[in-house]
């Protein structure tokens, strides 16, 4: 295969972590709601609800907000209190504005790869100003040439971002910890793809086996061992 001309990275649980954030604030809703139904209950009603919303509310905060507050009004008939609400509300929000913590060897990584001249592109999937918002706040922001946030990732997508930047897909490498968004895609186009796994993983991210018969891709145990591996790709 060629030698990469563009390396892209997913941004939330790749670079830091975002998903245990989105944990937190949904147990913490499920206790404060707990009069009204089991954490079981909730779970597979918000899910049902995501699954639904998806196609209107695209990922991020936002539409975590939005599809919680349909599940407590679903599961409570219309009877929540309005403080209850208040809280899906509040807590939604922090969502929005949480410390970036970047995740261990990642300064170090970007750094040494951005030293071999190879552009370096941010692409994520979510809310605009969510993304742009912690891209800012991860102080990461002039280290990449290109940001794409994108509604979602699949094929498509990425075919058309390689086409606007001009790259074939054997020349460009994807690396990021969903199988589903960040890995998959790109080797079915014929591109390079690093998964670099993380400790949880959104429920609506996952993937089967069977979904991964027949992908070829590259497992990296950090980000510290990116820069040998694309060493060895030239």
């Amino acid at each position: 295969m060629p030698a990469p001309r563009l390396l892209a990275f997913d941004a939330d649980d790749t670079l830091w972590p975002n998903q245990p954030h989105f944990d937190v604030a949904e147990a913490r809703l499920y206790e404060l709601l707990a009069h009204y139904g089991t954490p079981a209950e909730f779970s597979e009603e918000f899910l049902r609800v995501q699954r639904q919303n998806m196609s209107l509310f695209g990922y991020g905060a936002k539409s975590f907000m939005l599809s919680m507050i349909e599940t407590v009004l679903e599961l409570t008939n219309g009877g929540a209190r309005g403080e209850e609400i208040q809280h899906v509300l509040d807590h939604g929000k922090r969502l929005l504005d949480y410390p970036i913590d970047l995740l261990p060897h990642v300064p170090e990584a970007l750094a040494a790869v951005k030293a071999r001249g190879l552009p370096l592109m941010l692409l994520t999937k979510g809310d605009l100003f969510d993304q742009e918002s912690k891209l800012a706040r991860s102080g990461l922001g002039d280290l990449f040439d290109h940001v794409e946030i994108v509604s979602e990732k699949n094929e498509a997508t990425y075919q058309r971002i390689l086409r606007r930047h001009g790259v074939r897909p054997a020349e460009f490498v994807m690396v990021g910890n969903s199988l589903k968004s960040d890995v998959l895609p790109v080797a079915r186009l014929g591109g390079r793809a690093a998964y670099v796994p993380y400790h949880t993983t959104w429920v609506m991210e996952r993937v089967s086996e069977a979904d991964l018969a027949g992908a070829t891709f590259h497992e990296l145990a950090s980000l510290a061992e990116l820069p040998a591996w694309l060493q060895a790709l030239r």
